[in-house]
């Protein structure tokens, strides 16, 4: 399948204070493969992440980032998930009044509008949804409550790692940097990294935690410092980083 998602050279920086933060990052992830990225505080992780979801408030000064060839950073936020990128955290946190059930079909059928496939039908969409909520042990009653509202946070969890099962993308892109996941919602987040991971779908996972990393056990880790990648290597690069802080790596990059 070779490369899911390639990112060249890409250069951005923040439109208000014209302060560039990320400057040159490259980045290749393959179909099948769980690419990890971690780095200290300020490093550029999660502006990648906003950048790759459509977020605002980002310029793009240079490079470029594809899905299967196909530029993402001229597309809207929607345009991408239908192209097939599921971003963790693209949605409003909280929704009162919409039910969980209801939400993620709209969504899901928003999507297929946009690949011109059919709706999907409300007794298709529950059959679909039982399905998958069992495959990964999920509570379906769970489903039954408005979005996310009075959620804990594996709740949340379980919610996000539901609609990436039920939207199916290429390319999911978890931003796990800053929220503060406790060992079970770290283990809830890896077993549904395990469950969904497939030969025609790529992950990248934005982490500050060593610890998520042992659950999941990605297949190639970059370092992210100061808006570029300074070293990639495999799963035993984040425990080299667990062990000497990023300090060490920087000084091999200086």
């Amino acid at each position: 399948m070779g490369n899911m998602l390639e990112i060249k050279n890409l250069h951005v920086k923040l439109e208000e204070e014209d302060k560039q933060i990320l400057k040159g990052v490259d980045l290749n992830v393959e179909a099948g493969k769980v690419h990890a990225i971690m780095g200290p505080n300020g490093s550029g992780k999660s502006t990648l992440s906003y950048v790759l979801s459509g977020r605002d408030g980002y310029e793009v000064t240079n490079g470029s980032a594809t899905l299967l060839g196909e530029d993402i950073l001229g597309m809207e936020p929607e345009e991408r998930a239908a192209a097939g990128v599921f971003m963790a955290f693209q949605y409003p946190v909280e929704i009162p009044g919409v039910g969980n059930m209801t939400f993620m079909r709209t969504a899901l059928n928003a999507q297929r509008k946009a690949r011109g496939e059919d709706e999907i039908s409300s007794a298709d969409f529950l059959k679909l949804v039982r399905e998958r909520a069992k495959e990964l042990k999920i509570d379906a009653e769970m489903l039954k409550r408005p979005v996310n509202v009075g959620f804990s946070g594996g709740e949340k969890k379980r919610n996000e790692i539901l609609q990436m099962a039920m939207l199916e993308p290429k390319m999911c892109i978890l931003d796990e940097t800053d929220s503060g996941l406790d060992v079970d919602a770290m283990k809830l987040v890896a077993q549904g990294v395990n469950a969904l991971r497939s030969p025609d779908r790529g992950f990248l996972v934005i982490t500050h935690y060593q610890r998520l990393l042992d659950h999941i056990e990605p297949d190639v880790v970059h370092i992210m410092s100061e808006g570029r990648i300074i070293k990639t290597g495999g799963p035993d690069l984040a425990l080299e980083v667990e062990r000497n802080g990023y300090e060490n790596l920087k000084a091999e990059d200086a």
